[in-house]
């Protein structure tokens, strides 16, 4: 199959950094009733949320599947090494295939929250589309069980993850890449100001 010219153009490093840049400049952030908040500020409420789980030692739970869950693995050495948190991935490859061979893959991840969520505990729930009914089943047992959720997501602005969260965080990209190191970016910079406050 031949690629056209203006496809290849498009896919040199300096459009892709543009493209990435113009990606995260415009990130949106909505609030559990789905209205628009400040970027910045809305950074500084998640940073907020944060310093208060890692005074009371409560745990943050990362999820997401494929890029996502290298994402939230990535994350994880970020918030637990840097940031000092309790932090945690659930996707570890027995459990993860125990859950999904014994309750649905769909359910796994809620199921594991269902035994070690607790009130006052912290999901971080990624996925680049905002379908993955496990990522979306993970975000709804978390606030059942009176966790506070953060969603990261990208492609259409009504998708289902997006109406999830305490804080929604939305990159308007169908782009897997753009998406994936968009969330990447965003919670390193969280991780990044977190401990440059824990070493101030």
């Amino acid at each position: 199959m031949k690629i056209a010219e203006n496809e290849i153009g498009g896919m040199t490093l300096d459009a892709r950094a543009l493209e990435f840049r113009s990606v995260v400049a415009l990130t949106q952030i909505t609030d559990s009733l789905g209205a628009r908040c400040e970027a910045e500020s809305s950074i500084v409420q998640m940073m907020d949320l944060m310093r208060d789980l890692r005074g009371r030692k409560g745990s943050l739970y990362l999820v997401g599947n494929g890029g996502s869950a290298a994402v939230a693995s990535h994350s994880v050495t970020d918030f637990l090494n840097v940031a000092r948190m309790r932090a945690m991935t659930l996707h570890d490859s027995s459990l993860i295939t125990c859950m999904a061979n014994d309750y649905g893959y769909e359910n796994a991840y809620a199921r594991i929250l269902s035994t070690l969520a607790q009130p006052g505990d912290m999901l971080i729930a990624i996925s680049s589309s905002g379908n993955s009914k496990n990522i979306r089943n993970a975000a709804a047992k978390a606030r059942e069980v009176g966790a506070s959720v953060i969603t990261l997501s990208g492609f259409a602005p009504d998708n289902a993850l997006r109406a999830l969260g305490d804080l929604n965080i939305w990159l308007d990209s169908r782009d897997y890449g753009m998406v994936e190191i968009g969330h990447q970016f965003v919670l390193h910079n969280v991780a990044d100001r977190l401990r440059l406050e824990e070493s101030a």
